[in-house]
């Protein structure tokens, strides 16, 4: 068997990472199914994988196709999870961490995103199930990027209906390849049994292409949860019981794989795209970041704003990530994407964490403009946002001046043991810039801990980003209209647009190094300007936007500003403003436009002029998402 070995970007995160979540995964065996694709090699491996202690052994059966081989798969390796649920797994197949988290149901969702691969990893606790756990409605996505090695790669959306005692009958399936129109059929005579605590679904041979055949499928000890695939073949197919009354809402802990058939009908090639993070969904609105490896190339955070309809229960249509997704019993969400983007999504409920003392929320460590969950990490001289209890004074304290100082009120946040300049403190959130000392490596963790009246809370990691890009907001919630600002220093609202050609200027977190340097919680000057290191672009709707200055806003502390030209071709209304650095892109922010063209539009100076509410940025007023005592 062919080994695929890729070095990884983040080598050196075990030796940091917080490992206090590993009793999330001690003790325990589990059922896995990993698909591994590349442009030259598809590799699948199911079986199981045991944790002990930060070790884990596997015993499974691995399918290689390039060397046409299926055999045993045997190996040890390690693990880490932080207390967030948030960790990875040492992949000796390989060479490269499986990056995931485990969710509230005790799964493991994740994929390799620092080697050049495609890849999905899935997990759940084995028990001894029966014929009778699968049983009621389920909708399932599938995927099979290899169109089983003769076909069209597809993503499909099955339905079926099991009855509890080994028969299935009918599936009606919708497939999606090149277009977003679905083929479909229904397979009828498929049955399952079960079989050493999972189960064998058997699909008769069929003439489309679709599934066929049998699929490994295992579970969730309530059955609510099910995914697998063939025990010869490359796909994956994951899926969620059907019932009433189900919630969506609140973090979860996603991964994905899709497949870019674009350019296939011309080409003969599809692009392959994996990833894995998280997002918040609350009251119809969902602010996520993704760890994506697209094509092959290196990896890069993405964090984006999206909606969903408020009291779909998870399902529903989403035209922004191309993809129909489906809401489960147990608040599980799994998804398939539409041609020519298909592929499928996992999403579990992130679990609640508790804690008493001086607690840092594992979970609250985020960009204090964009509000991303705290999988897309942090860079240096990002303004963040740390979340929990009892972290300082009941009554909110700011800095009373500019130099921020490393102390506020008895608080001190340190990062890597170097104290942090503090905007404001209080006993549920804590602003801080992070210091210009934390190394920026990709893959360097960043460890925080707050130290109130001399005692320290737990210590949380995070990983640090060369940018962390997010664009302050009218709302300050990281989703709605950007606070932009025209020449003249108004706000650009729906009533008072932006035109073609125009300059505005755009606020901004977490666009990482600048030269000249300023010292940690200072104000930059207006001469010289502060410019960012890190070449940063920014489009309208997809369409580039030529940038005239990025760097720091003169006068505030960890502000940054972003002068760009609004394009033509946009369309008029509503747009999102795109923001790009070496390793992120940003897309959660809109930005109101008139569709004309600007008359004698001055350049914009790159003096910043924020509007008001932007003078006492990072004063944010969100109810902090914290556990209680």
């Amino acid at each position: 068997m062919a080994i695929i070995f890729l070095a990884t970007i983040w080598p050196m995160a075990a030796q940091v990472w917080d490992n206090t979540g590993n009793t999330l995964l001690n003790g325990k065996t589990y059922y896995f199914r990993e698909v591994t694709l590349t442009s030259s090699d598809s590799v699948a491996v199911y079986g199981t994988i045991s944790f002990s202690g930060g070790t884990y052994s596997i015993n499974a059966t691995a399918l290689d196709a390039s060397q046409e081989s299926e055999g045993p798969y045997t190996t040890t390796g390690s693990y880490s999870i932080a207390a967030s649920g948030f960790g990875f797994i040492d992949n000796q197949l390989i060479g490269s961490p499986i990056y995931g988290l485990v969710g509230a149901n005790g799964v493991f969702v994740g994929s390799v995103t620092e080697a050049g691969v495609s890849d999905i990893f899935v997990a759940a606790p084995l028990t001894n199930q029966s014929a009778g756990t699968l049983q009621g409605d389920y909708t399932v996505a599938y995927t099979d990027a290899t169109g089983a090695l003769t076909g069209t790669p597809f993503g499909a959306q099955l339905q079926l209906s099991a009855n509890g005692g080994g028969a299935i009958g009918n599936v009606n399936v919708s497939a999606y390849t090149t277009s977003n129109s679905a083929s479909t059929q229904s397979i009828s005579g498929v049955n399952y049994f079960a079989s050493g605590g999972a189960f064998v679904l058997t699909f008769p041979t069929n003439n489309t292409g679709l599934v066929q055949g049998q699929e490994y499928v295992y579970s969730t000890p309530d059955g609510s949860f099910i995914f697998g695939g063939s025990p010869e073949g490359f796909d994956m197919l994951v899926g969620v019981r059907n019932g009433s009354g189900r919630t969506f809402g609140g973090l979860y802990y996603t991964a994905g794989m899709q497949i870019d058939e674009s350019s296939f009908t011309s080409t003969g090639e599809i692009g392959l795209n994996t990833s894995y993070g998280s997002f918040n969904a609350q009251n119809g609105v969902i602010l996520g970041h993704q760890r994506v490896q697209n094509g092959g190339g290196s990896a890069y955070g993405f964090t984006f704003a999206d909606s969903y309809p408020a009291g779909s229960g998870g399902s529903y249509a989403d035209d922004y990530l191309n993809a129909q997704f489906f809401g489960g019993s147990d608040g599980t969400q799994v998804g398939v994407g539409i041609g020519p983007l298909p592929g499928i999504s996992v999403s579990v409920q992130a679990p609640s964490l508790s804690a008493s003392g001086i607690y840092l929320s594992p979970q609250g460590i985020v960009n204090a403009a964009s509000y991303a969950p705290f999988t897309a990490g942090v860079s240096r001289g990002d303004l963040i946002i740390l979340e929990g209890i009892n972290l300082g004074p009941i009554a909110i304290q700011h800095a009373p001046s500019v130099p921020f100082p490393t102390t506020l009120a008895n608080v001190q946040v340190l990062i890597n043991n170097i104290a942090a300049p503090i905007c404001y403190v209080s006993s549920t959130q804590i602003a801080v810039v992070v210091p210009n000392e934390i190394p920026e490596a990709a893959g360097s963790v960043a460890q925080f801990q707050v130290v109130y009246k001399g005692q320290g809370s737990n210590v949380v990691t995070e990983f640090m980003n060369l940018t962390t890009p997010g664009v302050f907001t009218q709302e300050e919630n990281g989703s709605g209209y950007a606070a932009a600002l025209h020449p003249n220093g108004s706000l650009v609202t729906p009533d008072n647009p932006a035109n073609i050609g125009e300059t505005i200027a755009v606020f901004i977190a977490g666009l990482g190094d600048v030269f000249p340097t300023i010292a940690d919680g200072a104000a930059p000057p207006s001469s010289p300007l502060s410019k960012t290191s890190n070449s940063i672009t920014a489009d309208i709707s997809g369409i580039a936007a030529n940038v005239s200055y990025a760097g720091l806003a003169p006068g505030f502390v960890g502000l940054y500003q972003v002068n760009l030209d609004i394009p033509s071709g946009v369309s008029s209304g509503d747009n999102f403003i795109g923001i790009t650095g070496p390793d992120s892109y940003n897309s959660e922010a809109a930005i109101s436009l008139s569709g004309t063209a600007a008359i004698a539009a001055p350049h914009a100076h790159a003096q910043a002029r924020p509007h008001s509410h932007m003078r006492k940025v990072p004063v944010v007023k969100r109810a902090a998402s914290v556990p209680t005592e």
